[in-house]
């Protein structure tokens, strides 16, 4: 039996490698630095995400595997295309705005949040994240997935005395536990039929199973296509979501709505389009009506939500990734009956990297509004404009992106692209769909974003900005600017190299 793998490409491996190295430097740092001095290890995490963002850029110019089988060098663990890339710098951008927003979360909680253990299992996780969307073998793509979820239950759930923090962490477990073993137990019957878990292998022995074993192989198919709509949040998998938003601290919260959601999305990507589209007429009814249920159970959940209610804007915006992830689903569907899969999936992408930007940003002046009224709700927000008149701003930019209206130009750009891979695919129904949800969601868009620019009960106090929640939202509002100027740079960056 040959050996299974050859030398290491560092260079490849590199962004999900510097994100876990920095992670453990915390860790071990945190033995020795003193109280007063703990501060210092979110700037590490900030940096260290940084040079793993950094680190993409020499993978640029060529797709570069490794871990592969020395038999056939065709058949990779490890891939850095133009897929993984794109991905990746989704995930470590994320987690590097999300960084800045746990500075102030950390320095705010009074030391309720442990900082050490704190950054740790972030970094942990975001390795894990950034590790997935490279992964082209079923056991690697697991362990990312599991990577990137378990320091994600715990970072849920570490407020100290917070009962809503532990209630929130035991949901957002008993749902991704269930979802992986749902996958797990899909993931053996492929290799049971098939006996590989290469995705390019798996693809093409699973079209000639045995008759005996075709049974087995659909069976792990559907389960496996079930696990992973449990980490997309998708209906009806998606109750986990609001009570885990608002339990969590909100960077979190943040981390989960946008890196969370790009693990899902990536691994669901690689197990249809990649490993399993001969199954086609299988997952992609299936994912199309996932899609039309997500976007519309989120949307009139997010509509529902009552101004006046406790930690309704994090309600809000949860119900809101939830139809967002309808939006996302439709693409992945869409695949499956287009004849060019590769620009169905490039529309995911280029609508997972607009959503990022604008929801991060949505979340950074929600922490910002969250440091003065603790219950953060959307009432909370009337008269912003009058208290902090760029933040407010901001803000109505970034609810109109995520609504798809002018000045929102990439939000806009994105809805039409996804609504264009739909009617493309011949999923007309599915486009109409699409078309009344985008509608519903304008109403509550638009309510909140109304509400910043009113009259403020009582005299408008300022909001002290603190410098990494400033950096955030700076950050943010630049790039949502920078593409709503030229959103077809999105379409052409996020051109794929799956096939």
């Amino acid at each position: 039996m040959s050996s299974l793998v050859q030398s290491v490409d560092w260079l490849a491996i590199a962004p999900p490698t510097v994100a876990a190295v920095v992670g453990l430097v915390v860790l071990v740092a945190d033995l020795f630095l003193t109280e007063a001095r703990k501060p210092l290890l979110g700037w590490i995490a900030v940096g260290g995400l940084a040079a793993a963002a950094l680190m993409l850029l020499p993978l640029l110019d060529a797709d570069r595997s490794t871990f592969c089988l020395v038999g056939d060098t065709e058949v990779c663990s490890y891939t850095a295309d133009r897929f993984t890339l794109v991905i990746q710098l989704l995930v470590l951008g994320g987690a590097l705005l999300c960084a800045l927003l746990s500075v102030t979360a950390l320095k705010d909680s009074g030391k309720r949040l442990p900082e050490g253990e704190y950054w740790f299992l972030f970094l942990s996780s975001a390795a894990g994240a950034a590790l997935l969307p490279a992964s082209r073998d079923l056991a690697t793509l697991v362990v990312a997935l599991e990577v990137a979820s378990l320091p994600a239950f715990a970072l849920v759930g570490l407020r100290h005395g917070d009962r809503r923090s532990s209630e929130a962490a035991l949901k957002f477990f008993l749902s991704s536990v269930t979802a992986t073993a749902v996958s797990l137990l899909g993931i053996s019957f492929v290799y049971a039929a098939t006996g590989t878990l290469h995705l390019t292998r798996v693809a093409e022995r699973i079209q000639d199973v045995d008759g005996q074993l075709a049974t087995l192989a659909q069976t792990g198919v559907v389960l496996t296509l079930v696990g992973f709509a449990f980490k997309t949040a998708a209906v009806p998998f998606h109750f986990w979501v609001p009570d885990t938003y608002v339990g969590a601290p909100l960077p979190i919260a943040a981390y989960l709505s946008v890196i969370g959601k790009a693990v899902g999305f990536s691994g669901l990507i690689l197990v249809t389009v990649v490993a399993l589209p001969s199954y086609a007429d299988a997952w992609a009814p299936a994912l199309a009506v996932l899609a039309a249920l997500t976007m519309t159970v989120g949307n009139v959940g997010a509509l529902r939500q009552q101004s006046t209610r406790a930690y309704s804007a994090v309600r809000l915006l949860a119900w809101s990734s939830v139809g967002q992830a309808g939006y996302l689903l439709v693409p992945i569907a869409a695949a499956g009956y287009a004849d060019d899969p590769e620009k169905s999936v490039g529309s995911t992408l280029a609508y997972a990297l607009m959503y990022g930007a604008v929801n991060l940003g949505a979340f950074a002046v929600a922490a910002l509004v969250g440091r003065a009224h603790r219950l953060n709700r959307v009432a909370d927000y009337r008269g912003l404009y009058a208290a902090s008149p760029l933040t407010a701003l901001l803000m109505g930019f970034f609810l109109l992106c995520l609504a798809g209206l002018p000045p929102g130009v990439i939000g806009l750009f994105a809805k039409v692209t996804v609504f264009a891979a739909a009617v493309d695919a011949g999923l007309g129904w599915l486009a109409v769909v699409m078309a009344v949800n985008v509608v519903i969601a304008l109403v509550y868009y638009l309510r909140w974003t109304a509400l910043l620019f009113r009259a403020p009960e009582g005299e408008a106090a300022p909001h002290r900005l603190p410098a990494p929640l400033t950096a955030a939202l700076a950050l943010t509002g630049v790039l949502g600017v920078a593409l709503s100027g030229a959103p077809q740079l999105v379409l052409r960056f996020t051109e794929t190299g799956l096939f």
